[in-house]
C-alpha cells in the first residue's frame, strides 16, 4: 500500500476511548503530527496507547450475527509469521500458499489457483492468486480479499505479522464462519487472496515494469481476467482488508480512494454493535492498495486498513506481538455484520 504525501493529526487511543466514555469531562487531548510520504518512511504515531480492550457486541444484534473466532483467526497469523519472510516468488509464500489452499477445502469451498510469470524490476517471478467461491442466490458477486505476500527487504527480517499477516487470517476466519454457517447468502461470495502486493523495489512508486507498477501484481491481474471473461459487470463490490490485527486498533476513514457508501456500511453497522472506539470518524491516508485496479474499472470498493497510525509498517518490529485476536475479531465481526446491508443496497440497484 502507499501512504498519502500528507499529514494528519492523531489522538491517543487510550486518552480517546476515556473520553468516550466520560462525556460529561472535557478531555485536553495533545495532538500529534503524522506525516504520511510517498515513500517507505514510517508514518509516525502520536502515541502508543494501550492495548485494544475486549470490547462486547450490542446484545439484541448478537443471536442475529455471524460472528468469527478471534483466536482462530490469530493462529492464521501466527502460522504465517511461523513460514518466515513470504516474499513474491518464494518457497516460503508458496508454503503460506499450501496452508491457505487447505484451509479453505477444509471448509467445504473450492479453491482455485491462478499462477502466471510476473516481469518484475528484478526479473520474472511465479506469481499466484487463491480463489474460493461462496455461490449465492444471486450469481451477482462481492468480493472478500486480502493480499498474502510480505515486502521484500534485504537490510532486515520482516515477517509481516501486521502487513499481510492479519488481513489473511482474518480473511481465512471469516471465509470459514460463512461457508459452514448453513445460511445461503443472497449475493455470491468470492475469498481472493492476491499475490505481489508488494513493491520488489524499495519505494511503492520507484519503479515501472512492462506490465504496469512495481506493485499490485495480483489484484491487476485477477481484474484483466474479469475484463477477459467479461465479468466486470457481475462484481459489485470489493472489501479489503490490509493491516488490521494491530493490538492497538483504529481505523479511519480512507475516502480519498474507497466508495463513500461502502465505508458508511462498514462504520455505521461498527457503531451499531459497540465497536465505535475501533471504527473512528477520521481519515486514513492511503493513496494505493489492491483495491484501486477495481475503483479503475468501476467496481464500487473500500479499503480497509490502519497505515498512518501503525508504527511498524514495513519495519522489523512487524511482528507476531503487535497483533491482538481481538483486534481481528472486531474487523472481521463489523465487516460481517455489514453485508447483509450491503446487499440490502446493491440488489435494490441492480447491475447495470
Amino acid at each position: 500500500m502507499k501512504p498519502s504525501p500528507s499529514s494528519d493529526t492523531d489522538t491517543p487511543r487510550a486518552k480517546r476511548a476515556r473520553a468516550a466514555h466520560l462525556l460529561l469531562l472535557a478531555l485536553t487531548l495533545p495532538l500529534g503530527f503524522i506525516a504520511c510520504t510517498g515513500n517507505d518512511t514510517k508514518p509516525g504515531n502520536a502515541g502508543a496507547g494501550s492495548p485494544t480492550p475486549a470490547a462486547s457486541p450490542t446484545p439484541a444484534n448478537t443471536s442475529a450475527r455471524l460472528t468469527i473466532d478471534g483466536a482462530r483467526a490469530f493462529e492464521h497469523v501466527r502460522k504465517q509469521v511461523e513460514f518466515g519472510p513470504r516474499p513474491a516468488g518464494s518457497s516460503e509464500l508458496a508454503r503460506t500458499r499450501e496452508y491457505i489452499v487447505g484451509e479453505l477445502k477444509s471448509y467445504g469451498l473450492n479453491a482455485t489457483v491462478d499462477e502466471w510469470q510476473a516481469k518484475t524490476p528484478i526479473g520474472e517471478r511465479k506469481m499466484a492468486n487463491v480463489v474460493a467461491e461462496l455461490p449465492g442466490e444471486s450469481s451477482d458477486v462481492v468480493i472478500l480479499s486480502s493480499h498474502y505476500d510480505t515486502k521484500l527487504f534485504k537490510e532486515f527480517r520482516f515477517v509481516g505479522a501486521n502487513d499481510g499477516g492479519s488481513s489473511t487470517g482474518a480473511l481465512l476466519e471469516m471465509a470459514r464462519v460463512m461457508a459452514t454457517s448453513g445460511q445461503k447468502p443472497r449475493l455470491t461470495y468470492r475469498f481472493v487472496f492476491f499475490d505481489g502486493e508488494e513493491a520488489f523495489c524499495a519505494n511503492w512508486e520507484d519503479c515501472q515494469t512492462p506490465e504496469g507498477p512495481d506493485n499490485t501484481y495480483g489484484s491487476r491481474h485477477y481484474v484483466k481476467q474479469l475484463k477477459e471473461k467479461n465479468e466486470i459487470k457481475r462484481v459489485r463490490a470489493m472489501i479489503l482488508l490490509d493491516m488490521v490485527g494491530y493490538k492497538n486498533l483504529e481505523l479511519g476513514r480512507n475516502e480519498v480512494l474507497s466508495t463513500r457508501w461502502l465505508i458508511d456500511a462498514v462504520w455505521d453497522t461498527a457503531k451499531e454493535i459497540g465497536y465505535g472506539d475501533y471504527f473512528i470518524d477520521e481519515i486514513e491516508h492511503c493513496d494505493g492498495d489492491d483495491h484501486v485496479p477495481f475503483l479503475n474499472e468501476g467496481i464500487e470498493a473500500l479499503d480497509i486498513i490502519q497505515l498512518s497510525s501503525y508504527e511498524y509498517w514495513h519495519e522489523e518490529g512487524d511482528t507476531l506481538d503487535k497483533i491482538s485476536p481481538q483486534s481481528l475479531k472486531i474487523v472481521a465481526d463489523a465487516v460481517l455484520a455489514s453485508l447483509p446491508r450491503i446487499e440490502q443496497r446493491l440488489l435494490a440497484k441492480p447491475a447495470s
